[in-house]
């Protein structure tokens, strides 16, 4: 069986459910491989400890420049749809952060002057001797976006004898899309809360596209978990199990120990939820439900207070790992900050509404990219595109006409519209599409104006959907005099990530003291070191483990930045949630305390004046 397990959001306890079963499944005889193609933020080698007996390095083939060959004609630039080119006084400037390697300027090229060489863009590291079962997992390089590939890498370690476990990234996007590509079942993990519904029918209608069955695992349950029940019911997608919400478990998972090791009664849940999992394994999954509105839109629209200010500031508030209390944070934060604008970076799976109930103003589609189509009528099945395709999009479709020619078809979840194949086609069978991968929204809340977006499922171009969020946010706050853009950004440290941080004043960085936690908040500051860009951490829940708290403060020095807030384990935070309320507006708590000197020492740090933005600066490009 090949079965990924995966989130629409994330912290939901995925790679919890994902190892412990693994070692449950392990221990009672199966043979088990776990592979992690969460590949911006890896985690679950932090709980296996594996030693490493292999080391692979992933390339991508992308052009090299040869001066002496070329003329400055400007096709190769002209050509590449990811504007990763550019041709200067004759001088031909690659731009490998946002070269997507598919090999069009190399074709295009009539003097050869640009050739093909692989270039490292992450690892694989593979533990073919860990005990109790097969480990593996895939790292995307810090700054790289082609995680897809590192993907599709890891998946050729799949045993077709053995239970394969396969971890995803939080989302939807196409390294989620990658990964349930071609496998059995889809596990989603999700919690009952307003968060864990949004997203969860995210991830619902991208596997239900992909034709795969499809269940659910409730976790952190209170016991009914109204939320997600009646959505499962009315969906057609079972619920195959539930795990308590108990502090005990918290505790035990943020200093890296296996549940199943610890708490007998874990093990055995897991053991009967894989029971249902397996059985819904060759089964007809449901249609897929109906998109459900993002917002709602009113004719009574009231204008925009106007501030004082002529300069404002970013806060980007990001985090390594989904589920760290980001957007919560966020959404407090904004009740206490006053003159600014709200953006929700979050593109793929947004939930900043969810808490601050916006108003839409305008409602804009994005047209972010191109697809690629096949002209049955027109192809002759040459050939010649599906090997010149880097992405693997293009399959034999059968005959349409002649029983014994097969042509060929595109799939749209893989392609990425780079129009190689339309080069390659010398029948004119492939045609160029403009693809409208989401919306973005205007809104107006009782807490200011707020720029959003929404990702279509396993769509590409969410980082200029992202630039976009951030660029009218910006216009807003010039436009409207306001003192402040409060940001939050996606999890990880991909694309999105970093179109989200790059330009900012400052970064928030939201994390757990967990050693999962500690993990990816080393690779977030990582990836703010290097756009130069001062970074202060929160801590949340920072009485869980004060052994790794400390560890985070530790770590923070060492890398230049500062932990300014711990906000201890409250269970108020999980209540308002469950109220759709932010911490703030519930109004009681240990977090709540603590978000409120927070803010104040936020506030203080930007009476200061440090990395003020000017009204007559550049807008951030639109293909970052």
């Amino acid at each position: 069986m090949k079965i990924t397990v995966a989130s629409g959001k994330g912290g939901t306890g995925k790679t919890t459910f994902c190892v412990n079963l693994a070692y449950a499944l392990a221990e009672r005889g199966e043979r088990i491989r776990l592979l992690d193609c969460d590949v911006e933020e890896p985690n679950d080698h932090l709980f296996v400890r594996p030693k490493f007996d292999e080391q692979r390095s992933v390339e991508a083939l992308r052009p090299v420049w040869i001066e002496d060959l070329c003329t400055g004609c400007g096709d190769c630039a002209a050509a590449c749809r990811y504007n990763a080119m550019a041709v200067i006084k004759g001088n031909v400037l690659i731009f490998n952060e946002l070269c997507h390697a598919c090999g069009l300027c190399s074709l295009v090229c009539p003097e050869k002057a640009l050739i093909d060489k692989p270039s490292p863009i992450g690892t694989i590291e593979i533990s073919s001797q860990n005990q109790p079962f097969f480990f593996a997992h895939g790292t995307l390089n810090i700054g790289e976006v082609m995680a897809p590939a590192i993907i599709r890498k890891v998946k050729t370690l799949i045993d077709p004898e053995a239970i394969n476990l396969i971890d995803a990234s939080p989302g939807t996007s196409c390294p989620v899309v990658e990964t349930v590509d071609g496998v059995d079942v889809v596990v989603l993990v999700t919690e009952p809360t307003p968060f864990g519904l949004n997203d969860l029918k995210l991830a619902v209608n991208m596997a239900l596209k992909k034709k795969i069955p499809t269940c659910i695992v409730v976790n952190r349950s209170d016991g009914t978990d109204r939320l997600i029940a009646e959505y499962a019911e009315r969906v057609h997608v079972p619920i195959v199990g539930r795990i308590p919400f108990k502090r005990a478990y918290a505790e035990t998972y943020s200093s890296g120990a296996i549940l199943t090791h610890v708490y007998p009664e874990f093990r055995e849940n897991l053991l009967n939820i894989f029971s249902d999992i397996s059985r819904l394994a060759g089964t007809v999954p449901p249609e897929v439900p109906a998109d459900e509105a993002f917002c709602v839109e009113t004719e009574n629209i009231e204008p925009f207070t106007v501030g004082k200010s002529s300069i404002f500031k970013e806060i980007a508030v990001i985090s390594g790992k989904g589920g760290s209390g980001k957007t919560t944070l966020l959404a407090s934060l904004a009740m206490l900050a006053d003159n600014k604008v709200l953006a929700d970076n979050d593109v793929d799976a947004a939930d900043l509404h969810l808490l601050l109930g916006p108003i839409v103003r305008e409602t804009h589609d994005f047209v972010g990219g191109l697809k690629m189509a096949i002209d049955p009528d027109r192809c002759t099945a040459c050939g010649q595109c599906a090997p010149a395709c880097r992405f693997g999009a293009i399959h034999p479709d059968g005959p349409i006409k002649d029983p014994n020619i097969q042509t060929f078809r595109i799939d749209e979840f893989a392609c990425e519209g780079c129009g190689v194949c339309e080069y390659v086609c010398a029948f004119d069978a492939v045609e160029t599409r403009q693809n409208t991968v989401g919306k973005w929204f205007v809104s107006g809340t009782d807490y200011g104006p707020m720029v959003h977006a929404r990702l279509g499922i396993a769509e590409e171009n969410s980082g200029r959907l992202v630039t976009q969020v951030r660029n009218v946010a910006a216009e807003l706050a010039k436009n409207l005099g306001k003192a402040l853009i409060l940001s939050d950004g996606p999890p990880g440290t991909g694309c999105p990530v970093i179109a989200s941080v790059s330009g900012a004043d400052l970064v928030l960085v939201v994390t757990e003291p967990t050693v999962s936690g500690v993990h990816d908040m080393q690779r977030v500051l990582e990836l703010a070191a290097h756009f130069r860009i001062p970074s202060l951490i929160v801590v949340n829940k920072a009485d869980l483990n004060a052994e790794q708290t400390q560890h985070i403060k530790t770590i923070a020095s060492e890398m230049g930045a500062k932990v300014i807030a711990e906000i201890p384990f409250d269970r108020n935070v999980n209540d308002a949630l469950m109220a759709g309320k932010t911490v703030i507006e519930y109004g009681k708590g240990p977090a709540f305390d603590a978000m409120v000197r927070l803010w104040g020492k936020l506030e203080t740090m930007m009476k200061k004046g440090v990395g003020y933005h000017e009204n007559r600066r550049e807008l951030r490009r639109t293909d970052a």
